[in-house]
C-alpha cells in the first residue's frame, strides 16, 4: 500500500536526520536538512493519498469505509480526514513535519534541538504506523458509514486542525529548551524563539478550544459552551501549562534564575499534550466521555511515549540543573516578576485542579471502580483561584521590572471594579464569588487599559490580556447569571419569557426530506431550530435556536414534536386497524439494483369505512441496514411508512403517521433560556488569540 511505503519512508529519513544532526559536521548537518525536507514530503503525499481515497469513495479501504459515504457533502469529506483516530494521527505527524522542515529552513534551532524534535517526528511517525489510515477493510462495502451528523458542521471542520497545530507547534518550545540542555546553553538568546513559537502554539490551541465551546454551544442544545468533559480538559490542561511557560519565559529575560522553570514548564507542557492523547484515545474514558474513542489498543503505547518524553526531560533537567544561572526570581514584592510567577503559580494550581479531576477515573480504576468527578468538583475549587488571579494579572501589568518608584493610582479599576459587581448583581447573582469575579474581571480590564496608556505593556499582551478579563466576566454572567424555563408552544400564540416575546409557529420540512425546523419569533424577528434527519425521516441531529440581541442571547432547545406515530406488523391477506383505517398487506415486490441494494415495495389496502386505496410504501434495504420515506394516504390526509419486511415477504412492519400538514403545526416543548452579554465571550476569545499573534509578531 502506497501510503503504508510513505509512512515507512518518512520514519527511515526521520532517522537518518537524527543521526546526521547528532553527528554536529557540516557534511551531515545538509545532508540532515535533504532528509528532513523528504520526511516532509512523504508526509504531505501519506497525506494526499488518505485524501484521494476519502475523495474518490475508496470503501476498500476502512478509514474511508467509516468516515466518509457517497452522499457526504465535499467539506465534510475533506474534514472526513480528521474525524477518526487514525487521520488525526497524521494530521498531526503532517503539520509537526512542515514546522520541522521551516526549523531546518530557517536555520534558528541548533543541533541540539532539531535533533529533539526529530526524535518526537519519529514517535509520532510509530504511532500512524501502528494506526494506520490505509489498512484495507475485511468485508467489501459499498458505501461507507458517512461523518457523524453532529459532525457536519463548519466550525467543527475547523476545529480538529486548529488543535492539532497547538499540539505540533508546543513541540518546538520542549525541543529548544530540551536543546539547549543538551548543548549545555546557559544563555538566554534563546528564549525570544520559543517565546515566538509558545505564543503562536498558545493562539492556536487557544482558537482551537474557543471554536469547540462556540460548536458546542450553536450545536448541542444543551445550553452551554463547556461542560467539563475529560476531553475538552485534554486541550485546556496543556493550553494553561503554555500560559505558565509564557509568563516564566518573559520573567526569565529579566532574571536568568527563573531559566529552570522554563525547562520545566516546557518539558511538562508537551508531556499533558502526549498524556491527553493517551488518556482520550486508549479507552479508559470511554464511559465517561462523549468524545473519547472506545478502546484502540494503542494506549501502552502512548502511554509509553509520555513517559519517555517526560522521564527525559527530567533526566535531562536534573543532569544539567548545576549548570544553569542561580540567583533571585525576584527583587522585591512588588516587582513585576514576582506578580509574573505568582500569577504563573496560580495557573499552575489550576492546571493541576483540571488535571486531577479529568484523570480521576484513571486513577480511580487503579484501586477499584472507576469514577469520574462533576462539574461542581471544577466550579468549587476553580472560582476562588480565579478570583484571585484575575487581580494578579491585572496588577501586574501595571507593576515595572525590579524595584517600584511610584505607586499607581487605581481610580479606573476601582470604579470598573464596582460596575462588575453591579452588573452581577443586576443579573441575578447573589452567590459572593461569581460576584467577585465580575468586579475583579472589569478591576483587572481597567488595569490593562492603564498599563498600555502608560506604555507599559504592548498591543499584543494587552490585548490577549483583556481578552482573558472581559471572556472571564461573560463567563461569569453567561453561566451564573442564566435563567431558564420549560414551556409548551402552540403554533400562533404569543407568550412572554425572560423578558421576550416568543411566538412559536410551527415546523418547516425541506423538500427532500434532508431536515426541518422548528420557526420561531423572539422580539418579532425569526428564529429557527435544525433538525437534521435521517433518510428515513427520524431525527439526526438537532440545533437550537438562539436569538442574538445586545443584552443576551435568548436560547430555544425544543424537544422532538410528539407526532401520533404507531407502528403495526401486517400479515399477508390480514387486516389490522387503529382508530381511523383499516389495512391489509397484498403482496411485496423486490427489485435488485445496480447499487448492491434491493428496493422492497409493498401493496397496502387501506379503507376508511367508504373509501378503498392502495398505497405503495417502500424500503431500500442495504447491507447496513434500510431506509425508507413516509407515503401519503387518500390524498395525504395521513401516511404510512415501510420500516420493515420478513424474510419470507410474508409480513411486514409499517409505521403510521399523521398528515403532513397537522405534524407542523404540532404544538412542542422547548427550553428557554437567556445568557447574559455572552457576545462578550466570543469577543474575550477573538481578543485572546488576536493579541497572542500579535505578541509573536512584536
Amino acid at each position: 500500500m502506497a501510503g503504508f511505503v510513505f509512512l515507512s519512508v518518512m520514519l527511515i529519513t526521520s532517522t537518518g536526520a537524527v543521526l546526521c544532526y547528532g553527528t554536529e559536521r557540516e557534511k551531515s548537518g545538509r545532508l540532515g536538512r535533504v532528509l528532513v525536507y523528504l520526511a516532509f514530503f512523504a508526509a504531505l503525499a501519506a497525506s494526499a493519498i488518505l485524501m484521494g481515497f476519502l475523495l474518490t469513495d475508496r470503501f476498500d479501504i476502512a478509514y474511508a469505509a467509516s468516515y466518509s459515504s457517497k452522499n457526504l457533502p465535499l467539506m465534510y469529506k475533506i474534514s472526513a480526514f480528521w474525524a477518526g483516530q487514525e487521520g488525526s494521527f497524521l494530521l498531526w505527524l503532517l503539520i509537526h513535519a512542515a514546522v520541522g522542515a521551516w526549523l531546518v529552513c530557517r536555520g534558528r534551532m541548533k543541533s541540539g534541538g532539531v535533533t529533539v524534535y526529530l526524535l518526537l517526528q519519529i514517535l509520532l511517525t510509530v504511532l500512524c504506523i501502528e494506526k494506520s489510515p490505509f489498512r484495507p477493510i475485511e468485508e467489501t462495502v459499498l458505501d461507507g458509514i458517512g461523518l457523524n451528523p453532529l459532525l457536519q458542521d463548519p466550525w467543527m471542520a475547523v476545529h480538529p486542525p486548529i488543535i492539532f497545530a497547538g499540539y505540533a507547534l508546543l513541540a518546538v518550545p520542549f525541543s529548544y529548551c530540551c536543546g539547549a540542555l543538551l548543548e549545555k546553553d546557559t544563555g538566554t538568546e534563546w528564549l525570544n524563539s520559543v517565546r515566538r513559537w509558545g505564543l503562536f502554539a498558545w493562539a492556536f490551541l487557544g482558537a482551537g478550544i474557543f471554536i469547540g465551546g462556540y460548536w458546542a454551544y450553536k450545536v448541542l442544545g444543551w445550553g452551554g459552551y463547556w461542560g467539563w468533559d475529560p476531553v475538552e480538559n485534554f486541550s485546556l490542561v496543556p493550553w494553561l501549562a503554555a500560559g505558565v511557560l509564557l509568563h516564566v519565559l518573559c520573567t526569565a529575560k529579566i532574571r536568568p534564575a527563573c531559566l529552570s522553570m522554563v525547562h520545566l514548564s516546557a518539558i511538562f507542557t508537551y508531556a499533558l499534550v502526549i498524556y491527553g492523547t493517551f488518556l482520550t484515545r486508549s479507552g479508559i474514558l470511554g464511559d465517561f466521555s462523549v468524545h473519547s474513542f472506545s478502546g484502540t489498543g494503542i494506549g501502552l503505547m502512548l502511554a509509553a511515549a509520555d513517559g519517555i518524553v517526560l522521564l527525559a526531560g527530567l533526566i535531562l533537567l536534573i543532569v544539567r540543573a548545576g549548570l544553569l544561572p542561580q540567583g533571585k526570581m525576584y527583587t522585591a514584592h512588588g516587582s513585576r516578576e514576582f506578580f509574573m510567577l505568582l500569577g504563573s503559580l496560580l495557573l499552575v494550581f489550576a492546571s493541576v485542579i483540571v488535571f486531577i479531576g479529568m484523570s480521576m477515573p484513571l486513577l480511580t480504576q487503579l484501586i477499584g471502580k472507576p469514577a469520574a468527578v462533576d462539574t461542581d468538583f471544577y466550579v468549587r475549587t476553580l472560582m476562588p483561584l480565579a478570583v484571585v488571579l484575575v487581580p494578579v494579572m491585572g496588577i501586574g501589568s501595571l507593576k515595572r521590572w525590579g524595584e517600584q518608584q511610584d505607586k499607581e493610582k487605581l481610580i479606573l479599576p476601582a470604579g470598573l471594579f464596582v460596575l462588575g459587581i453591579m452588573a452581577a448583581l443586576f443579573t441575578g447573582l447573589r452567590s459572593p464569588l461569581p460576584v467577585l469575579l465580575a468586579g475583579a474581571s472589569l478591576f483587572a480590564a481597567g488595569c490593562v487599559f492603564l498599563a498600555k496608556k502608560k506604555q507599559m505593556m504592548r498591543w499584543g499582551g494587552c490585548t490577549a490580556h483583556l481578552g482573558v478579563a472581559i471572556g472571564l466576566f461573560a463567563i461569569v454572567l453567561s453561566g451564573s447569571g442564566s435563567r431558564q424555563v420549560s414551556q409548551e408552544f402552540v403554533t400562533g400564540i404569543s407568550q412572554q419569557l425572560l423578558g421576550h416575546e416568543i411566538t412559536y409557529e410551527g415546523q418547516r420540512f425541506m423538500e427532500d426530506g434532508s431536515e426541518k425546523r422548528y420557526v420561531f419569533r423572539v422580539d418579532g424577528t425569526e428564529y429557527s431550530a435544525l433538525t437534521k434527519l435521517h433518510a428515513n425521516g427520524e431525527d439526526a441531529a438537532r440545533e437550537p435556536a438562539i436569538g442574538h440581541f445586545a443584552a443576551d442571547d435568548v436560547y430555544i432547545a425544543p424537544s422532538p414534536a410528539s407526532a401520533d406515530r404507531r407502528e403495526m406488523l401486517l400479515k399477508h391477506g390480514k387486516i389490522a386497524m387503529d382508530d381511523t383505517y383499516a389495512y391489509r398487506f397484498e403482496s411485496a415486490e423486490y427489485e435488485e439494483n445496480n447499487d448492491g441494494t434491493t428496493l422492497v415495495t409493498a401493496d397496502v389496502e387501506i379503507t376508511d369505512g367508504e373509501r378503498v386505496e392502495h398505497a405503495k410504501p417502500w424500503i431500500r434495504a442495504t447491507a447496513e441496514g434500510g431506509t425508507s420515506k413516509p407515503v401519503d394516504v387518500f390524498g395525504g390526509a395521513a401516511r404510512i411508512r415501510l420500516t420493515g419486511v420478513s424474510a419470507d415477504g410474508r409480513m411486514i412492519r409499517m409505521e403510521c403517521l399523521p398528515s403532513l400538514e397537522s405534524e407542523q403545526v404540532m404544538p412542542v416543548t422547548a427550553s428557554v433560556s437567556t445568557k447574559p452579554l455572552i457576545w462578550l465571550l466570543w469577543l474575550g476569545t477573538v481578543l485572546v488569540t488576536m493579541g497572542c499573534i500579535k505578541a509573536a509578531k512584536e
